[in-house]
């Protein structure tokens, strides 16, 4: 029934309601789904921090162990997705966008640390895994941009990869009080590349653009812990050559 002439139509508040009802119980299942990444996060977190206390020779087991926690946030991060891509991707990436940083920070560092097989046979320390490959490793598409869908984009990618050169920066220290002088000179490598690769980005985002900025700072961190390496002359032999 109609309202009369100069009343508003409480159906329209009644359409309303129903609408913020939908999005309530979808904010709802977004949020049980994140909770559970970050624990998974948190375990991931929990087991990769024995790097920095560990031997290089007895990484394996760190990777190892790595891998159950991985797969919890893989299938965490697949449940995300489907529910996520039902909606707008904007809409609620603000929910999650943080967490799935994490996810993608833990797996970069397994990755770095040697849990990758790119295929070629070799279990190799120093990688860094593309945005392609990451989407491969969390079975979830990547930078889409014609589909309004999950995905991971480029932005969470080189948030994570800042990420990763700060955790690196810390290994690099830990990794000298160990008695490992090899792996300080590879993370100064690894660190001064990205730094460079960052240099040639034109970065809208400012909250990346900052974190950018940043690496510089870390980049220094390792050098000086490379140049205090080669003034007690402790670097690796094929260093010097």
């Amino acid at each position: 029934m109609a309202a009369p002439p100069g009343m508003i139509d409480p159906s329209i508040f009644e359409g309303l309601q129903a609408k913020v009802d939908e999005d309530t119980a979808v904010r709802d299942e977004l949020k049980d789904i994140i909770q559970a990444l970050e624990k998974n996060n948190r375990n991931i977190s929990f087991v990769q921090s024995r790097a920095h206390s560990t031997p290089v020779a007895q990484l394996a087991s760190i990777i190892q162990a790595s891998e159950d926690p991985i797969k919890n946030a893989i299938e965490s991060i697949s449940r995300l997705a489907g529910v996520a891509s039902k909606q707008p991707y904007y809409k609620f990436n603000f929910m999650w966008t943080r967490q799935v940083q994490d996810a993608i920070y833990s797996v970069l560092l397994w990755a770095w640390l040697g849990g990758k097989d790119f295929g070629d046979g070799k279990i190799k320390c120093g990688r860094l895994l593309t945005i392609e490959e990451l989407g491969e490793v969390l079975n979830v598409p990547v930078n889409l941009k014609d589909q309004d869908e999950f995905h991971i984009t480029i932005e969470e990618y080189l948030l994570a990869l800042v990420s990763l050169v700060e955790e690196l920066t810390r290994l690099a220290r830990n990794a000298v009080t160990l008695g490992d002088y090899e792996r300080p000179v590879l993370i100064n490598q690894f660190v001064k590349d990205v730094f460079a690769g960052f240099q040639i980005l034109n970065l809208k985002n400012d909250v990346l653009r900052r974190r950018g900025d940043g690496l510089k700072y870390r980049v220094k961190d390792v050098e000086d812990v490379v140049y205090d390496l080669s003034l007690r002359n402790l670097l690796p032999k094929k260093e010097q050559e």
